[in-house]
């Protein structure tokens, strides 16, 4: 009955935006609150979940997205994303950039947070588009795939680094493990799928990031286009790597851990650009400062939208809908990669977060490790494979994509949701084969 009144849920959001139109935010905290309510749930205690998940949701993305978007409008205000992507096309060509642009999404997604490296690549996804007058989802998939296989897959990211701990496994060896499993997983979702998407028309947002061209002279040089895309890489990156080396507890590991924050990173990647695309190339912080502010105003109701996916989530969070799920998969004799896989596909699919769907099929299949002489580390690969199943809307990267895509509902499922799927079959088989060979 449960996974039946999500799926009733689904429909009627489904139903609420596709045919009535109504706004996607309003739209998910209706669905929220009914499915709530069909649950059993006490209707106050569902406006209590609703208020959890939005504030939960926006407690870490807000500034993330809004020092993100910052930057972003800077970063294309200001002619960085256009010298950095014409240097791309010169020196792979429009015929290789996929493969330039999957490393980028590569390089960027290690040390990076997902939502904060989406937000990053954005505006230079816009920028590459029309300068190369290539369809705008044909751009954005090689460097979506790359980001979103190195959130499912490599420590130091928060869910398999989390799992890694669950399963006891040694973090080097999944590291390793993920990225033997992440080269052919992200050419698969990236090149290969993104070709069939060469005709599919679609156009960023209005007002969110310009991409209009400079002249040469009013450009930065490559080298500090790039220097300043890369500050939150650089500062993530130094932070999780010094933690690692200090002390827990240690002024060393605190001020890694200061610096590698997500948040302070962005800040202090803001004001540096501030200072190398603005002050240092003679514009003054008046002129500067509208280059920021459209951005964040453009990018408000992408927050409300991810909002309300939070809200959805908490909710059927609350509503046991994962406890649920549990007592389905006790008991079952399968694959142990595959059982994890499978409890983890079921509970994105139901709660949306794939964070909250790894950590939780973790703790299903953690007896799993002392009863079968499956590798530890490969569990955590296939639990973070299977989180990252058929992404739909009730998760908030699913409207991420959409709204910075400025897709339908239906072009959603077409082209995120089938990318997502794709690196969560390629990552269970990888490490089916793998299995056999370690």
């Amino acid at each position: 009955m449960p996974l039946i009144i999500v799926a009733a849920g689904v429909a009627l959001l489904l139903c609420l935006i596709i045919f009535f139109r109504i706004n996607a935010f309003i739209a998910l905290i209706i669905v929220a609150l009914g499915v709530g309510v069909a649950q059993g749930t006490p209707v106050l205690e569902v406006i209590d979940s609703i208020q959890k998940g939005v504030g939960g949701t926006l407690s870490s993305l807000a500034l993330i997205l809004g020092f993100g978007a910052m930057l972003g409008g800077l970063i294309a205000e200001t002619g960085a994303a256009q010298i950095i992507t014409e240097r791309l096309t010169k020196v792979f060509g429009i015929k290789y950039l996929p493969w330039a642009l999957i490393l980028t999404g590569f390089i960027v997604g290690i040390p990076m947070f997902y939502t904060v490296g989406f937000v990053m690549l954005i505006p230079l996804i816009f920028t590459i588009a029309v300068a190369a007058e290539l369809p705008l989802v044909y751009v954005g998939i090689p460097m979506i795939a790359a980001l979103s296989v190195t959130h499912g897959f490599l420590p130091p990211h928060p869910a398999p680094t989390a799992i890694a701990v669950v399963y006891n496994a040694d973090i080097g060896l999944t590291l390793l493990y993920g990225l033997i499993l992440a080269v052919p997983t992200i050419i698969l979702a990236g090149p290969v799928f993104g070709y069939t998407l060469r005709h599919f028309e679609s156009a960023p947002p209005k007002k969110l990031f310009s991409v209009k061209k400079l002249p040469a002279d009013q450009l930065p040089s490559f080298g500090v286009a790039v220097f300043t895309a890369l500050v939150p890489v650089c500062l993530m990156g130094i932070g999780a790597i010094g933690k690692l080396q200090f002390p827990d507890g240690s002024w060393g590991y605190q001020a890694c851990a200061f610096i590698g924050d997500p948040v302070i990173a962005m800040l202090i990647a803001v004001l540096m650009g501030m200072l190398t695309l603005g002050v240092m190339q003679g514009k003054k912080l008046e002129e500067v400062n509208p280059m920021m502010i459209n951005s964040v105003k453009a990018s408000a109701m992408i927050l409300l939208i991810i909002a309300g996916g939070g809200a959805f989530k908490q909710v059927l969070v609350d509503s046991g809908i994962s406890d649920y799920i549990v007592q389905t998969f006790e008991g079952t004799q399968i694959s142990p990669l595959f059982l994890a896989w499978l409890i983890a596909a079921a509970l994105r699919i139901a709660l949306g977060s794939a964070t909250v769907a790894a950590l939780t099929a973790a703790g299903i299949a953690a007896p799993l490790i002392g009863s079968t002489e499956v590798s530890p580390e490969l569990l955590v690969l296939a639990t973070g494979a299977g989180s990252l199943t058929f992404s739909q809307v009730n998760d908030t990267g699913f409207w991420l994509f959409k709204e910075y895509f400025n897709l339908t509902i239906g072009q959603t499922f077409r082209t995120w949701t089938v990318m997502e799927t794709i690196v969560s079959i390629a990552g269970l088989a990888g490490c089916l084969l793998l299995d056999m060979l370690v």
